[in-house]
């Protein structure tokens, strides 16, 4: 079991994991299923879409969760001592560098 101290240590695990496996999920086109709403189905992986948009923000964000939790995990039995050490900065300087990638990957529909 997670010591109350240690909670913090995992959220910023999880927060930092989240955001790179979220960026690295949508720049590969790495969903875990897609949904496509008109037919309403859905299907594992990337599928194309059959009689309308196919939606694969949902698959990138159950595959981003996967990782991070998986993160989590491992993240978990990190000893006290250790968990310490490494600064909390990085739960909100990776999401900021995050959302500048975005920016970055979709400057084409900004610069016009």
């Amino acid at each position: 079991m997670i010591r109350p101290r240690s909670v913090a240590f995992v959220a910023i695990v999880f927060a930092v994991v989240y955001a790179i496996a979220y960026v690295i999920a949508v720049w590969k086109n790495v969903p875990v299923f897609t949904y496509h709403p008109i037919a309403g189905t859905i299907g594992l992986g990337v599928e194309k879409p059959h009689d309308g948009p196919a939606m694969y923000w949902f698959g990138w964000m159950s595959t981003a969760a996967i990782a991070a939790l998986a993160a989590c995990l491992v993240a978990s039995l990190v000893p006290e001592r250790i968990a310490r050490r490494l600064g909390s900065a990085w739960a909100w300087a990776v999401p900021v560098g995050v959302l500048l990638f975005f920016a970055y990957l979709l400057r084409g529909y900004f610069l016009r």
